[in-house]
């Protein structure tokens, strides 16, 4: 049995699987709260005392930089060491991921309809690609290619510098400096980077509060609910606010794409974008992504697809792991978009 964990802040997610031929098969899954265990050891331990399988191989993805065999999670009290896990499972190694290195192995593992086409006609070419995933934060990846297949590597790529695109977005910037004194991409391309834009445009004078925005922002997820009002056409504010994020989401990912040369396409993941299809498909995420001056046109033969399957992460860390199988074919296919 193959062992894979998507391990994040608030909950962490094991899953046992076995190989069909060219497929991974799963056989059960697992949520559990992650702040109130002491340890991933622990939780491994509890998953695997509801059955009697025997893990043969096993990686995890987990949200934060991966150094070496360890790595600390965002959020939690406690860190993730690839070797502890290993000696609980009696295994030789334990592949330890970034969640977004995860997500870019699960690629080839996605179910049919687990992606969606943001653009028609374009096919990819033999060459690197990239992911880019928002949600509580902005997470990149890159998958190269050496000719035959994918492999994909982490990167901490949503943590560089924003850069304003016009003089509103200038102001932008120092409005989000005078809060953080520092601007990354995250920061604005993620549900957080949602409600700040919306605090921006209401303080500055360029929304207006209204009922709708202010039942949104006593929400438990003020963020989720200004993206449910924008999309429902409730609230102009909102729907600014949410247009403005999916056309930074789009310059984003045009700006990885240039970065990685991803002439293979570029994956769209995380849990906002599923959400907020509708705005995505509507034209702004392109035209933001193809709006690159004298590399427009390098951008625009580039096929980009939404990933909608929610467990890409787990079946990510599984085909890892499978890596280590004998007569393994699970990742051939790695990063080809359907």
């Amino acid at each position: 049995m193959i062992l894979a964990g998507d391990v994040g802040g608030t909950k962490t997610i094991l899953g046992l699987f076995s190989r069909r031929g060219r497929r991974l098969v799963a056989s059960r899954q697992g949520t559990f709260p992650s702040a109130t265990n002491p340890s991933l050891e622990a939780i491994v331990e509890a998953f695997l005392a509801e059955g009697s399988e025997r893990v043969t191989a096993c990686a995890i993805g987990v949200a934060g930089p991966v150094i070496g065999e360890r790595t600390e999670v965002v959020n939690l009290s406690w860190s993730v060491d690839a070797r502890k896990v290993a000696r609980l499972l009696r295994l030789k190694k334990v592949h330890l991921l970034n969640d977004l290195e995860a997500t870019a192995w699960g690629i080839s593992a996605l179910p049919k309809g687990g992606t969606l086409g943001l653009t028609t006609g374009l096919r990819p070419r033999p060459g690197n690609a990239a992911l880019l995933a928002a949600g509580t934060g902005l997470g990149t990846a890159i998958l190269f290619w050496d000719g035959r297949r994918h492999w994909p590597a982490a990167s901490e790529g949503g943590h560089v510098g924003f850069a304003p695109r016009d003089e509103e977005e200038i102001e932008l910037l120092r409005y989000f400096l005078r809060r953080h004194g520092r601007l990354s991409l995250d920061r604005l391309v993620s549900g957080p980077g949602l409600r700040g834009i919306c605090d921006f445009l209401l303080e500055s004078g360029r929304g207006a509060a209204s009922p709708v925005i202010a039942a949104a922002l006593a929400a438990g997820d003020p963020s989720a609910a200004i993206a449910a009002a924008g999309l429902r056409g409730e609230d102009a504010t909102a729907e600014r606010a949410l247009d403005w994020l999916v056309s930074l989401y789009g310059s984003a990912a045009g700006d990885l794409a240039l970065v990685a040369g991803a002439v293979g396409g570029v994956w769209v993941g995380g849990g906002i974008a599923p959400k907020i299809l509708p705005r995505l498909r509507s034209g702004a995420f392109l035209r933001s992504f193809r709006s690159k001056g004298r590399l427009s046109h390098f951008l625009e033969r580039i096929p980009v697809r939404v990933i909608l399957e929610p467990r890409t992460g787990l079946l990510g860390a599984a085909v890892r792991a499978a890596q280590g199988v004998p007569g393994s074919l699970l990742a051939s296919s790695m990063g080809r978009p359907r």
